[in-house]
């Protein structure tokens, strides 16, 4: 690819660091946009139109067979290149069709498959999995947690810069209390380690590491689930201890439900599912349950009654 391109991806990565987005979608918006240059002869975007983006998106979907939240996101990081990077004001962005994706119901586990689920487990991966069934919280809001944001005092945690940068409180579970201070205090003596080789320093959201410069050592900052080893920042490439790799609790999940004899698909996500499913049934209301999830809307929280197949009221059915 021609040296411009690097110039390009290194002004779209500025430009998402500048607006805060997320490493993840950082890598994501990367390589759609590396994708839609070379599906274009390696041209650059400024001579691309409408044309272009659309018989791309319909090449992932007719060729690449990519499911309709796939294309969306490639849609979406090719806006972001116009939009934010160009900054050219091209009319047909705004006519760009977007997939329309199917409604689907989330995968939620009994009580029983959930405790089978959990037996099946042991040590930092139970102890993410019981979390995450007991407080709902998304696998990355969970691994992401900070010492300071666990209250045991008020049985409570805070969950910080969620889905769409927004701050909110769920239940600490009791049951857990013991065990999190467990790992609470392997996290200290991590830090602590980590403070006597001349490290120790965490990532700080944001800009919060020019204004508080030295709250990035403070035990109060760093992860709960601390990873065991320190690697290499890949925004800054400074040597930190980070937090837990997220595919050690995937592999832990697919292990346990072979174990527990669980025919459904499942992932971590289908804990947080579980979560709201079973506050629904022990008859705690919708708006409860929207703000412990942390939905932006009530209808987004409403799929849940569907899954119960009831609705809100508890319909049975007259053959019961």
């Amino acid at each position: 690819m021609p040296s411009r391109a690097p110039r390009l991806l290194d002004d779209v990565r500025r430009r998402m660091r500048l607006k805060h987005y997320s490493l993840r979608t950082e890598q994501a918006y990367l390589g759609w946009i590396c994708r839609f240059i070379l599906a274009n002869g390696k041209q650059h975007p400024r001579g691309l139109g409408a044309a272009e983006v659309e018989a791309f998106l319909s090449s992932l979907a007719t060729e690449g067979g990519v499911a309709a939240g796939t294309q969306n996101q490639a849609l979406s990081a090719i806006l972001f290149l116009y939009r934010e990077v160009l900054r050219v004001d091209l009319p047909w962005l705004d006519n760009v069709v977007r997939a329309k994706r199917p409604r689907r119901l989330p995968v939620v586990l009994s009580k029983d498959e959930v405790s089978r689920l959990l037996a099946a487990m042991d040590g930092r991966t139970w102890l993410l999995a019981s979390l995450l069934y007991g407080t709902g919280m998304r696998l990355m809001e969970c691994l992401r947690l900070r010492v300071k944001d666990i209250d045991f005092a008020r049985n409570e945690i805070l969950v910080r810069d969620g889905k769409g940068g927004k701050d909110r409180r769920t239940v600490l579970p009791r049951s857990l209390i013991e065990s999190l201070q467990r790992e609470i205090e392997r996290a200290r003596r991590l830090h602590a380690l980590d403070l006597a080789d001349g490290r120790g320093a965490t990532r700080l959201p944001h800009a919060l590491a020019r204004k508080y410069p030295r709250a990035a050592c403070e035990f109060g900052w760093q992860f709960v689930f601390a990873a065991a080893q320190r690697s290499r920042d890949p925004l800054d490439g400074t040597e930190r201890r980070h937090h837990l790799d997220d595919a050690v609790l995937a592999r832990a999940l697919a292990r346990a439900r072979q174990v527990a004899g669980i025919t459904k698909p499942l992932s971590a996500h289908s804990l947080r599912h579980s979560f709201a499913t079973h506050l629904l049934e022990g008859g705690y209301d919708l708006r409860t349950i929207q703000e412990l999830l942390g939905h932006k809307d009530v209808s987004t929280t409403q799929i849940y009654t569907h899954v119960l197949n009831r609705g809100g009221r508890g319909v049975v059915s007259p053959l019961d």
